[in-house]
């Protein structure tokens, strides 16, 4: 079982409509990432690429809406 490190909203997320990922400041100074795409698919834990952390993002799939809309212009 992975463990969880904390339960994250996602408007605590900063959203980058170039890349689409949604990223978190990490503990360990890096950041926490997911992709638009994985989140539609109903993954949601983001992980920090340079340590173990993971953090579970807390959203529906409505609340994704505004970032589909954004990025389609």
């Amino acid at each position: 079982m992975e463990s969880i490190y904390d339960e994250i909203e996602i408007e605590d997320f900063t959203f980058d409509p170039i890349t689409q990922l949604f990223q978190h400041p990490c503990p360990c100074g890096d950041k926490f990432a997911i992709s638009l795409d994985d989140l539609k698919d109903g993954e949601d834990i983001a992980v920090c690429p340079s340590c173990s952390l993971m953090v579970k993002v807390i959203f529906e799939l409505e609340d994704l809406q505004e970032y589909i809309d954004e990025i389609s212009g």
